[in-house]
């Protein structure tokens, strides 16, 4: 196994910013993420329920990526003025990728 480290980024917002969030990590090449949506949960702005019908812009989601850490601090840097204006939050934590070696 190949080990390198790397940092998790996961940003929750509500899924209204969700393009925005998607052309911010084009912008800055981030090869691949996921999205969560419809999450409920308690915050400092409240209670937040998920499975709003027929309104998926007014729930929570959540984009998560394993990138390198100059990459994680650009994204949390580039979402700066963002948070700023909007509610919403970026968690960045250390982990590992382990990736098989290649015959």
């Amino acid at each position: 196994m190949i080990m390198q480290k790397m940092k998790k980024v996961e940003i929750i917002t509500e899924g209204s910013n969700l393009e925005m969030l998607k052309r911010l990590l084009d912008k800055i090449d981030i090869q691949g993420y996921t999205i969560f949506h419809n999450l409920e949960g308690m915050g400092s702005h409240g209670f937040h329920e998920g499975h709003l019908l027929f309104n998926e812009e007014d729930a929570l989601v959540m984009l998560m990526s394993v990138v390198e850490p100059q990459k994680a601090e650009d994204i949390a840097l580039g979402l700066e003025p963002f948070l700023q204006k909007h509610s919403g939050a970026i968690f960045l934590t250390d982990t590992i990728r382990a990736k098989a070696k290649k015959n």
